[in-house]
């Protein structure tokens, strides 16, 4: 299904945060949304699923979102959040299944159990089914919340900077995750990130934004020039493809004053 967001914006009280945002995607796309810190890709993705009230016009499907039922939206939209807000007490599978909750009716269903085990097999995450989630590494518990997101069987899949304070390899197993979800489940994907080199070899389009706008669009190896970098960022860097992946290594700040 396709997403289409026409004419966004949002402000906190006087301040406006988003300003006419306009863009859409294509089902099994992985977009991400990049920019410097304040450039409001957190607010948009909250306001794609209508944690926040933004104005424009937001569609799924062809479904206006703000006609939709808070369950309604959940069967077609999951988001991962930067910030865990789960009981750390729980149990990993306690913890999954609780993305089945959009479909639960009086009691969990056979079904939901199924799911969730399915998930878990799909992961390989069988191994921490019965572990706390306080027991569990962060790469881990980054996995077993997309895990959460995908037992929801969504059409959408909502991350705000899935890689954060991840090392090195879960940050790789984390984005590998991602791309597999939206290859195998044509699940578009919509992804708040900060490492471009990341972004640049993970997602098929990227939206680079600055200030509530969005400042250009489209495939990496189009967008990730010294150029928009400096233009953005304020950083002179160096690009470079020689390790076969399309590299953005930073040099430095726009106007350092060198001793």
């Amino acid at each position: 299904m396709t997403l289409s967001v026409r004419g966004l914006s949002f402000s906190y009280g006087d301040r406006e945060i988003l300003h006419d945002v306009s863009f859409s995607t294509a089902p099994g796309e992985v977009l991400g949304i990049a920019g410097p810190n304040g450039c409001g890709k957190t607010t948009l993705i909250k306001c794609i699923d209508r944690i926040f009230e933004p104005g424009g016009r937001v569609e799924f499907g062809g479904k206006d979102m703000a006609d939709l039922s808070t369950t309604e939206i959940a069967q077609l939209i999951a988001y991962v959040p930067q910030a865990l807000t789960i009981g750390m007490a729980m149990s990993v599978f306690e913890t999954i299944l609780l993305g089945r909750r959009p479909y639960i009716r009086w009691s969990v269903s056979d079904a939901d159990l199924e799911r969730v085990s399915a998930v878990i097999a799909e992961l390989a995450i069988q191994h921490l089914a019965f572990r706390k989630m306080t027991q569990i590494s962060g790469g881990e518990r980054q996995k077993v919340m997309i895990a959460r997101a995908m037992v929801q069987d969504p059409s959408l899949l909502l991350l705000d900077e899935p890689t954060s304070a991840l090392d090195l390899r879960h940050q790789l197993e984390v984005m590998e995750l991602v791309r597999r979800v939206a290859r195998d489940k044509e699940a578009t994907v919509l992804m708040a990130v900060h490492d471009l080199n990341l972004a640049g070899r993970f997602c098929d389009r990227l939206m680079i934004m600055k200030e509530g706008r969005i400042v250009a669009m489209g495939t990496p190896s189009e967008l990730l020039t010294r150029e928009l970098i400096r233009d953005v960022y304020e950083v002179d860097a160096v690009i470079s493809g020689e390790s076969g992946y399309l590299q953005v290594i930073p040099v430095r700040p726009v106007g350092e004053i060198t001793v």
